[in-house]
């Protein structure tokens, strides 16, 4: 087991290397000057001379070759420095502490609610194949598989918003400031997050529980007169998880990367919201941290989805 770890730790890293690679090198890729850009939509400093110009490069270290920059940000991040922001004029990690808990906030509660009543709809459609569940829950989850993330948001917005009056369109409250408002505002960005993780958990749990309860030790256990509750929860229900697991796992790399269009259509303070933003104004810091603490988490819940098999099924060994 210590082996196996130490082995995906070191792949991990090498994971996370490369997506820093890759995000810095393909921001320099996009046409413009974020300065040029941050210049021109701030009206105190839209006369600024050349010489001012140049300062600001030199300030941000622009005026550097790209390796060195490079080097710099890698530099920074093993100190615990993401950089500073061109557009916000904040420090990075100042800013992803104050909205990275609002995405993780959401975004582990479409986690939990894709992954509960996903599994739980799978198996009752596995239970009841080819019944009135079974039909009604197999063509939703195509539909929720298919279903556009903002487009389903603009019509609960329009329905619960707009024509009920039942939600309130945009915005975050902190479950520690109001929390009934809190949840109030967390209902729709909720079920734009997980309807798609939902519906792929379901569709994933139908398609193993199908596939445990034909084989032979499931059969021996109806031979021996157990009650179909004992047989499910006891004897299928744990080894159909293993493949749910990996899906549940991948999900999250779903949910965080659909946060950045949700929470730009509710308004959400989110680093979502912030990852939008900073790519339409080029701000380099933003982009490259968020990207990489998006990373390191899908990164880190993939490894203990791999762990998790050895509890779900003794039989697995690592190597």
């Amino acid at each position: 087991m210590t082996t196996y770890i130490i082995r995906r730790l070191s792949f991990a890293l090498f994971i996370l290397f490369m997506v820093t690679v890759g995000v810095f090198f393909v921001l320099r890729l996009l046409p413009g000057d974020p300065l040029i850009i941050y210049i021109g939509q701030n009206s105190a400093i839209a006369s600024l001379s050349p010489e001012g110009v140049e300062e600001l490069h030199h300030q941000y270290g622009l005026d550097k070759p790209v390796l060195l920059q490079y080097a710099d940000w890698m530099k920074g991040l093993f100190s615990g420095n993401f950089g500073n922001s061109i557009f916000f004029n904040e420090k990075v990690g100042v800013l992803l502490a104050e909205r990275y808990p609002v995405t993780l906030y959401l975004g582990f509660l479409a986690m939990i609610v894709s992954s509960t009543l996903g599994i739980l709809v799978g198996l009752i459609a596995a239970i009841k194949r080819g019944r009135w569940a079974d039909r009604i829950v197999t063509p939703l989850s195509y539909v929720g598989i298919t279903i556009p993330s903002f487009w389903l948001g603009i019509l609960l917005i329009y329905a619960l918003s707009l024509k009920l009056g039942w939600l309130p369109m945009i915005g975050f409250t902190s479950p520690l400031d109001d929390l009934g408002m809190n949840l109030k505002q967390a209902v729709m960005p909720v079920i734009c997050l997980a309807v798609g993780a939902f519906a792929g958990t379901t569709r994933q749990m139908r398609s193993s529980m199908l596939e445990v309860i034909r084989q032979d030790y499931i059969r021996t256990a109806w031979s021996k007169g157990l009650r179909e509750r004992i047989i499910i929860i006891h004897h299928a229900l744990k080894n159909s998880l293993i493949p749910v697991i990996t899906v549940i796992g991948l999900q999250m790399g779903m949910i965080f990367g659909g946060s950045v269009i949700v929470e730009t259509v509710f308004s959400i303070p989110g680093v979502g919201s912030l990852m939008v933003s900073s790519i339409f104004n080029h701000d380099y810091a933003v982009v490259q941290s968020i990207t990489l603490v998006f990373a390191v988490v899908i990164t880190f819940v993939n490894l203990a989805v791999d762990l998790s098999y050895g509890f779900l099924d003794p039989r697995i060994r690592y190597a």
